[in-house]
């Protein structure tokens, strides 16, 4: 019991069974944790019938509400340490990220990275199903990310990641502040700002099939305002 794979879900009844199945039939024996915030549409209930066909590796974590990815995260991640993972990722439940992939985070944290990350933007990375304008500002943000922070990250707003439990044992998880993009950068620079090695994996990302997009107006700006705080942090 060494793999946890955290997948936060909010109206994602179209993809949850299957990504559930499919990272459970994959070699090596990943544990997922769904952190769902009162989905509507029945999310939960479908992993809860789920649980009773594998109830040592699938958990669930019911929250009251849209309380924001982030905040999602960090209640994985504290549940996560909490049961004794050594390596706890972050996936999306819409099929963006392959599964299979996985595996390649974790072999990239058994042989030295202390963060593997799934990048779009790395040499090898692409991403399938964008409209140019999302390509324009996903890659504009990562440019401006790195020129603001200094982090060297080609993909700081990626969502797909391995984590060894000691980097998440070190950052100060109460004091991560934002609950977007801003997130995923923040989770990023206060790793590298520790010292933690960062790896990056490249992936390709297919937008979502099935379901709605969480991507907001609000998100955006928060990521853009947020590395500046990030650096004036330092």
């Amino acid at each position: 019991m060494d793999k946890l794979v955290i997948i936060p879900t909010y109206n994602e009844k179209e993809n949850i069974e299957r990504i559930i199945l499919k990272v459970l039939s994959l070699a090596g024996g990943f544990h997922i944790l769904i952190v769902d915030d009162g989905s509507p549409d029945g999310t939960a209930q479908i992993v809860k019938k789920l649980q009773q066909s594998y109830p040592e590796q699938l958990h669930l974590l019911e929250r009251s509400g849209k309380l924001g990815l982030g905040t999602a995260y960090i209640a994985g991640f504290k549940w996560g340490l909490n049961k004794g993972y050594e390596y706890i990722f972050e996936m999306d439940a819409d099929f963006s990220h392959n599964p299979e992939d996985l595996i390649r985070l974790y072999q990239a944290c058994v042989h030295g990275a202390d963060v593997a990350v799934g990048s779009r933007y790395t040499r090898g990375g692409k991403v399938v199903n964008w409209p140019w304008d999302r390509i324009f500002i996903s890659k504009g943000g990562a440019l401006y990310t790195r020129i603001i922070t200094w982090m060297p990250v080609k993909d700081p707003t990626a969502g797909f990641i391995c984590y060894r439990r000691k980097v998440l044992s070190t950052i100060p998880l109460d004091k991560v502040q934002f609950i977007g993009y801003a997130f995923q950068i923040e989770m990023k620079y206060r790793a590298w700002k520790l010292g933690f090695k960062i790896e990056e994996v490249p992936i390709t990302f297919i937008d979502r099939k099935e379901g709605q997009s969480k991507m907001s107006k609000g998100i955006v700006q928060e990521a853009m305002y947020g590395v500046w705080k990030m650096r004036k942090g330092d």
